[in-house]
């Protein structure tokens, strides 16, 4: 979401070769909240995940998706699969969705 109920994937901006797979994450996701049996956690990625350092540093989010001051959604490969890590050695979002960015 970029603001409460309005999906990124809705966004006239969104990119239409995207569209599809970002639809059936948004599927996928419905399906795992009516799921009470098993212990899930769903990682919603940030707009760009690029080639670029590990900071080791990210700003956590649920819902919404998180963005730096101006207004850009991003993370490097290396730092999401840190958050990725992270959420599986210190489980916080159980039966939830979580995001991570700058």
């Amino acid at each position: 979401e970029i603001a409460p109920g309005v999906r990124l994937v809705d966004t006239p901006d969104f990119p239409a070769e995207w569209k599809e797979f970002a639809l059936g994450g948004v599927e996928f996701l419905d399906a795992l909240k009516s799921v009470t049996d098993v212990d899930w956690t769903f990682f919603s990625p940030a707009a760009l995940i690029f080639e670029g350092p590990r900071t080791g540093s990210y700003r956590p989010g649920v819902d919404q998706l998180v963005t730096d001051e101006n207004g850009e959604s991003r993370i490097s490969f290396a730092d999401y699969a840190i958050a990725m890590i992270d959420e599986l050695e210190t489980p916080k979002h159980s039966r939830a969705r979580f995001t991570a960015g700058y």
